[in-house]
């Protein structure tokens, strides 16, 4: 297994936990959602780059559902 694709796996799946997290507390049902993909979706990515692709818009839509919901 690649050290970098596991550590990338790692960092957005910690990131989609505290979405997940946040949006629980906050009553916000975007950032929950994506963040309990962001947690799942590295089990379905081989390739670290689509792994930096696809995480990084996940994020953008919790920073926008966040701002949206609010």
């Amino acid at each position: 297994m690649d050290p970098t694709w596991l550590t990338l796996a790692s960092l957005f799946s910690l990131i989609g936990m505290a979405a997940c997290a946040y949006g629980r507390r906050q009553r916000l049902l975007v950032p929950t959602i994506l963040g309990i993909v962001l947690m799942i979706y590295p089990y379905f990515v081989s390739s670290a780059l689509v792994l930096v692709v696809v995480g990084a818009l996940l994020l953008a839509g919790v920073v926008v559902g966040v701002r949206t919901e609010s």
